[in-house]
């Protein structure tokens, strides 16, 4: 049977693989929440971080823009009262508001017929209308992961625009990379979704995160999880 971990597992595990990750802290009450925000500087993003929460934004598990530390302080208490046992929470995750015109999507996913793949497409509100993806089946090299770049359709989007400068192609390298090598050190990874990845000052970052995690036999052995420790990566809206 299948799991996933929380967003802050999610990134820790993928950050050891190379996939760059925004800076966050993972706060276990309030007052915690408020000193980290003041270190990041302001504005932030509070987020319910648990086990079984895949769905925060739905649920109103995220606040945006939160200016002091007065804000995040009610925001993190908020946050931490709305939470079920179900959810398993582990704490709220602060971390600076990340901006970028811009947003890709890349993540692992399991093939019935061909196994794990790679992909990388065009995210946020034109995801669904362009359906503009690139997929690769696991291993992938640096050579395979650029073209997955080229292959997008929009490559309008990752030259310059809008005064930002043009995608530091190298940046979604990483990303696919460390995914690819997630995937072929873990044989229970069973998907990730990094969604968004936003283009800020023309690097790829990943603000979001979850993996999926599943036993998987081998030798006749079931394979399960991996030990994780506390995160201290990143994240914005999700």
């Amino acid at each position: 049977m299948s799991h996933t971990l929380s967003e802050a597992a999610s990134k820790s595990l993928l950050a050891g693989f190379g996939v760059p990750i925004a800076p966050e802290h993972l706060a276990a009450t309030p007052d915690d929440a408020a000193r980290a925000a003041d270190g990041f500087g302001y504005p932030v993003v509070a987020k319910l971080c648990g086990d079984h929460i895949a769905h925060k934004t739905e649920r109103g598990l995220v606040r945006l823009h939160l200016g002091d530390a007065a804000a995040v302080t009610a925001a993190a208490a908020d946050l931490l009262a709305a939470a079920t046992p179900d959810d398993a929470a582990t704490g709220v995750l602060v971390a600076p508001m990340v901006r970028g015109d811009r947003e890709l999507i890349a993540g692992l996913a399991t093939d019935p017929q061909f196994g794990r793949t790679v992909l990388l497409g065009i995210g946020g509100v034109l995801a669904e209308a362009v359906a503009d993806v690139a997929v690769r089946l696991v291993p992938i090299t640096r050579v395979d992961a650029d073209e997955m770049i080229e292959e997008l359709r929009t490559q309008a989007l990752l030259g310059e625009f809008r005064g930002e400068p043009a995608l530091d192609r190298a940046s979604v390298v990483d990303v696919l990379l460390g995914l690819s090598a997630a995937a072929e050190a873990m044989p229970d990874l069973v998907s990730a979704d990094l969604n968004p990845l936003i283009i800020h000052d023309g690097r790829a970052v990943a603000v979001d995160a979850l993996v999926e995690l599943g036993g998987v036999e081998q030798g006749g052995v079931e394979l399960g999880g991996v030990e994780l420790g506390g995160a201290d990566a990143a994240g914005t809206a999700s």
